[in-house]
């Protein structure tokens, strides 16, 4: 059968122009960063390490070409007219729970990740430390006497705390160690912590269950100790070497079998309707269905069963891990900055107005609660926090 000049020049012009989609389609998903293009399915990646120190795209190209390189900042510090009369709270309780941050970082992250902390979450902490193998005047950064790498981590998290217990444990009540791509709601924390007592040997956080009998808490979600449990990890586990003395394992794997040697008691840190509050993911991969897959490490570590999706976090969630510099300005934004209009924010251009704008809101609240007096309140409803939180302004001290 004789095929035309024409029908051949089709032929080949038709392979041609499948051949180059079908290849340009091939290269923008499987070729770059071993493998996979992070920008085509990235939303589909979930760190592979419950132990990892760092996201598995993270790298040096990607914070040169992906991450602020500037701090920024909002010039109302306090936002005030960004939580109609509802930082009363938050401000008590920020001198009634004391919470010193430490946050493990390296010569590097230093100038590139913790400036970001330092700028956004760090700055509500009452006291922000930052623990390096390397003096960094601009943080500044404590130097600790052991060097950097995932095999040093134990070894820095030990010193952190040595250093802590020394210099700072009398002026604070509670210590959180996060990273420096963590993202904490401090008012969440003191929320927390706010009815139990410092002088305990206490330990909250994202509890694991593998390892340790009483389970241990995630080191990438951070976790926090009491100023007891910080008095006698320091005098008991490290001055009388009853925890690992070397520098190897895993930080937070042994910091639970050191706790649970020295009778400091983990705290389930969940909410009143079982949701999480410490989380080990970015918020994307714990709410968004499907994101992490069934057969992650998470489902098996977990304390208890893992809830995806909507019912992933509480309301009053208090941490986040692998939160880029970029994504740490949108979390400040999105919570402290961003209010739809008429829900528990009425904004003003007068004194008299912002009065006018307070009585209304709490006629309203008032009107609200005689009208649902009768009713019977669900004990894990968890808007009943929220009604607590406002009754608590009189009572907080």
């Amino acid at each position: 059968m004789m095929v035309s000049l024409s029908s051949k020049v089709f032929i080949l012009g038709t392979g041609w122009v499948v051949g180059f989609f079908t290849t340009y389609l091939y290269i923008s998903t499987v070729t770059l960063h071993g493998g996979v293009n992070k920008y085509a399915i990235h939303k589909k990646i979930v760190p592979d390490d419950p132990h990892g120190g760092h996201d598995p795209w993270d790298n040096d190209d990607d914070e040169d070409m992906y991450s602020a390189r500037e701090t920024m900042g909002w010039n109302d510090f306090n936002e005030e007219h960004h939580h109609h009369d509802g930082n009363t709270v938050a401000k008590k309780l920020h001198d009634k729970v004391r919470v010193l941050c430490w946050i493990l970082t390296s010569p590097t992250n230093a100038k590139t990740k913790a400036p970001h902390v330092k700028a956004t979450w760090g700055r509500r902490c009452n006291k922000l430390l930052f623990m390096s193998s390397a003096v960094d005047n601009r943080l500044p950064s404590i130097a600790l006497p052991v060097g950097e790498g995932r095999q040093n981590l134990w070894g820095k998290t030990k010193e952190a705390f040595r250093y802590v217990y020394k210099h700072h444990l009398e002026d604070y009540d509670w210590v959180y160690k996060g990273d420096d791509d963590s993202y904490v709601i401090l008012e969440n924390l003191r929320w927390l912590l706010k009815d139990h007592d410092p002088n305990k040997p206490l330990l909250f956080g994202r509890q694991f269950k593998p390892f340790v009998k009483q389970g241990y808490m995630s080191g990438g979600a951070g976790y926090v100790l009491s100023k007891e449990a910080v008095k006698r990890f320091v005098t008991r586990g490290l001055e009388k070497k009853l925890c690992r003395q070397d520098n190897g394992g895993m930080e937070d794997v042994e910091m639970g079998k050191c706790a649970q040697k020295l009778g400091i008691r983990p705290v389930d840190s969940r909410d009143k309707g079982t949701r999480e509050t410490f989380h080990p993911f970015k918020p994307e991969h714990m709410i968004v269905p499907g994101y992490i897959p069934k057969d992650n490490w998470l489902y098996e570590y977990n304390y208890y069963p893992l809830k995806t999706g909507p019912e992933c976090c509480s309301d009053f969630a208090i941490s986040f891990h692998y939160v880029e510099p970029n994504q740490m300005y949108v979390m400040e934004y999105l919570i402290y900055h961003l209010r739809p209009y008429g829900i528990d924010s009425i904004p003003s251009t007068s004194k008299n107005n912002s009065i006018a704008a307070t009585s209304l809101f709490r006629k309203t609240y008032q009107d609200k609660k005689s009208k649902h007096q009768s009713k019977k309140q669900t004990t894990n409803d968890l808007h009943a926090d929220t009604i607590r939180a406002k009754g608590d302004v009189d009572n907080m001290i």
